[in-house]
C-alpha cells in the first residue's frame, strides 16, 4: 500500500464551481445521442469523467475534481442517462456500445489521447475502455472499484449488505413478494420493464433508495432524496439492473482482472473507502493484488461516495500528482 509521505504539498480541496465553455449532443447510433460538455482550459490536458451507475449521469460538481487552469475537463452522460436521449433506454445499451461512444466522442473533440477518471461503475467502464484502447489513455484514476463479478452483485442485491443496513434493505426487499425473492435483480427486472409506468417508478424508487442510503459512511440526506426523483431513478435503476442482469456484457466473471496486462504500463491511482458497502474493498484489493504497480490508496474513514471528505481529498491529490508529472515532462 502506498504511503502518504510524498503527498502533503498536493492540493486536496475541490476546485471552485465552473461552467462549461462548450456543450452539445453527439449522435452515436441511429437511436442514441449523448450529451457532452467541456470546461476548464480549452488548451489544457484532456481528462474524461466516466460517471457511475450505470445510469447515474453527470453533475456540475464532477468538474471540481480537476484544476480548471490545467485540465480540459470532458463530461458526458452515457446512453439513456442524464441529458442523453432516449431517456432510460436499454436498447443498444451495452458496455461495448459505451466504449465505442467514448471513442466517438474523443474523435469528435479531436483529442489524440486523454486521462480517464471513473468511480464505481465508472471504474468498471474505465478499466474496460482502457483495456480496449490502451494507446488512447495517458493515466487512470479509479475510485470505489467495481469489477461486476457475481459475488459483488450478490453481496449488494441478494442480501449480503443487508447485514449492515437492515433498515435500508427491508423496503427494497419488501417490494418483492416472498416467492420471488430467490433472485432480486430478476424480480426487479420484471418490474422495471413492466408495461405499467407506475410499477416501473415504484421499483425504480426502491432500487435507487437502497443504493443512495448505503453510499456514504454517514448517511447523506441530499443523496437519499435522489430516490424520490422519478426521472433520475428510472434511468438509474433500469440501466443498472440491465447491466447487472447481463453481468456487464463481459465474456467471463474475471474479464477485467484477466486483461490487466494490457494496461499495466498506464500510470494509475486506485482510491477505495475502507467501509464501502456498495463496492466492498475486496474488489479493490483483488485489483491491487493483480496490479501492484498501481498506486493503491485506502481511505480509512469513508464509504463509497466520491463526495466523502477523505475520498475527495485523495481524488483531487491524484489529479494534482499527475498534473505535476505532466508539467515536469514539459518543462
Amino acid at each position: 500500500m502506498a504511503s502518504e509521505q510524498e503527498a502533503p504539498e498536493l492540493n486536496r480541496n475541490l476546485y471552485p464551481a465552473i461552467e462549461p465553455y462548450s456543450s452539445g449532443f453527439l449522435k452515436v447510433s441511429d437511436l442514441h445521442s449523448i450529451y457532452w460538455e467541456q470546461s476548464g482550459n480549452p488548451n489544457g490536458h484532456p481528462v474524461v469523467f466516466l460517471h457511475g451507475g450505470p445510469g447515474g449521469g453527470t453533475s456540475s460538481s464532477n468538474r471540481r475534481f480537476f484544476d480548471p487552469e490545467f485540465y480540459r475537463i470532458i463530461l458526458f452522460d452515457q446512453r439513456g442517462a442524464g441529458k442523453s436521449t432516449p431517456h432510460a433506454c436499454l436498447e443498444q445499451n451495452t458496455t461495448w456500445d459505451l466504449i465505442d461512444d467514448i471513442e466517438k466522442l474523443r474523435e469528435h473533440l479531436q483529442i489524440p489521447e486523454w486521462q480517464v477518471f471513473g468511480g464505481s461503475w465508472g471504474s468498471t467502464l474505465s478499466l474496460a475502455y482502457s483495456q480496449s484502447h490502451p494507446d488512447k489513455v495517458t493515466a487512470l484514476i479509479l475510485r470505489g472499484i467495481f469489477l461486476l463479478r457475481k459475488k459483488e452483485i450478490d453481496w449488494f442485491y441478494e442480501g449480503g449488505a443487508a447485514a449492515i443496513f437492515p433498515d435500508a434493505w427491508e423496503p427494497f426487499r419488501d417490494l418483492i413478494p416472498e416467492n420471488e425473492r430467490g433472485c432480486f435483480i430478476q424480480a426487479y427486472r420484471k418490474r422495471l420493464n413492466s408495461d405499467d409506468i407506475e410499477t416501473q417508478y415504484a421499483a425504480a424508487r426502491a432500487w435507487t433508495k437502497w443504493e443512495m442510503m448505503t453510499a456514504h459512511l454517514i448517511p447523506n440526506e441530499e443523496n437519499i432524496k435522489k430516490g424520490d426523483d422519478d426521472n433520475f431513478s428510472l434511468a438509474f435503476a433500469r440501466i443498472e439492473n440491465h447491466y447487472f442482469v447481463n453481468r456487464g456484457f463481459f465474456t467471463s466473471d474475471s474479464y477485467l482482472l484477466d486483461n490487466i496486462d494490457k494496461i499495466r504500463h498506464i500510470n494509475t491511482t486506485i482510491v477505495q473507502g475502507r467501509y464501502d458497502v456498495c463496492c466492498p474493498m475486496m474488489s479493490a484489493w483483488d485489483l491491487h493484488k493483480a496490479w501492484p504497480e498501481a498506486d493503491f490508496r485506502v481511505v480509512a474513514d469513508a464509504g463509497h461516495s466520491a463526495n466523502e471528505p477523505g475520498i475527495t481529498a485523495e481524488l483531487v491529490a491524484a489529479n494534482e500528482k499527475l498534473k505535476h508529472i505532466i508539467k515536469g515532462k514539459s518543462a
